[in-house]
């Protein structure tokens, strides 16, 4: 399973694979049609009163991880899906936070390994 995490400014390769956009809120200062992906999947984004709570940290990133993996285990049947994908070919994760360490879309690639 390859599954890959990529911030939405860095530019698209063809070894991407299949792109899902994994952002609730379209990203700043991205043009729609300047953004290559096969799917903007909102189900399986943290809420949005726990991404609120991480960015004014609120929450520590172990905290948020351990809330946005029980939000997920809520998502089983889309994650297997995604999975699914990940099984056959390159999926990337694309996210907008500057953070590349911590973020939401690490937290999801791990989940995603499991499912």
């Amino acid at each position: 399973m390859n599954i890959q995490c990529k911030r939405v400014y860095d530019p698209a390769e063809k070894s991407d694979g299949y792109r899902v956009l994994v952002d609730r809120l379209w990203p700043r200062g991205v043009k729609k049609s300047d953004l290559i992906f096969n799917e903007w999947n909102k189900v399986l984004t943290p809420s949005s009163d726990l991404r609120k709570a991480f960015h004014a940290e609120l929450l520590d990133f172990s905290h948020f991880s351990e809330q946005y993996r029980a939000e997920l285990a809520q998502q089983q049947q889309e994650g297997k899906r995604l999975a699914e994908i990940a099984r056959k070919q390159t999926l990337t994760l694309l996210y907008a936070a500057k953070n590349t360490q911590q973020n939401h879309a690490q937290v999801l690639a791990d989940w995603l390994r499991q499912c």
